[in-house]
């Protein structure tokens, strides 16, 4: 009964952020003619308004958005790139945020580009390391050693959800002391969206959060395995 009732609570954590974030963005992503305009042009207006000239945006077709650190770019799924929405405008200005923030050389966000290019090599590094210690505890038998590769293999596993979780401040500055400011100040929605609007931000902020969450379904997986 308990393994069930873990595997359940496994589920809630890894699914039910996931879910949220994707509820809010898809409620408040049907089109809004009155807004001035989409989520792309909303992001090549701020761009020039806070003279950022090296920073560009592009649409993406992968369903990510985010700003890319290394190339200076606000990459914008096509819904909120074209769409003309609350969900594509905020969303628009919470990646703005971020260039606002690598502009300024806000230092969190220099740190966690940092340590995300290292937590993807640890990943990768982990995996090898998981998949090698059966073959290495036949070659040596030595259960303890083996053990600790394990260990090690694990703990790096869960890096990427480490990383996102202290620098979650990050995304929350970006959301609340960038693109909510701007959002309110420049008039850009409605003053009665504005609620509407620190929903979405909040659902921004988390989404690396949620994504990270699903990683944990790698453990689980090298878990199972590994109790073969």
């Amino acid at each position: 009964m308990l393994p069930v009732l873990v595997l359940i609570l496994f589920i809630i954590v890894v699914f039910l952020p996931q879910f949220w974030v994707q509820h809010v963005i898809k409620k408040y992503s049907q089109p809004i003619e009155e807004l001035p305009g989409t989520g792309g042009e909303l992001a090549q207006h701020l761009i020039s308004r806070f003279q950022l000239d090296d920073v560009a945006v592009e649409k993406t077709d992968n369903g990510n958005d985010h700003y890319d650190p290394d190339s200076k770019t606000i990459r914008l799924s096509e819904t909120n790139h074209d769409g003309k929405s609350l969900a594509a405008v905020t969303i628009a200005a919470h990646e703005f945020g971020h260039a606002l923030q690598h502009h300024m050389n806000y230092r969190p966000l220099l740190l966690r580009t940092r340590l995300a290019k290292k937590a993807a090599i640890a990943e990768k590094i982990a995996s090898i390391i998981l998949v090698s210690s059966p073959f290495i505890l036949i070659l040596i038998k030595l259960p303890m050693i083996t053990i600790v590769m394990l260990l090690a293999g694990i703990t790096i596993m869960c890096l990427p959800l480490i990383l996102h979780i202290f620098t979650l401040p990050v995304e929350f500055d970006a959301s609340f002391n960038r693109a909510l400011p701007i959002l309110d100040e420049g008039n850009y929605i409605p003053d009665t969206a504005m609620p509407i609007a620190r929903k979405i931000l909040s659902a921004a902020a988390l989404t690396y959060v949620s994504a990270s969450l699903a990683s944990l379904l790698n453990f689980y997986r090298w878990w199972a395995i590994l109790r073969r």
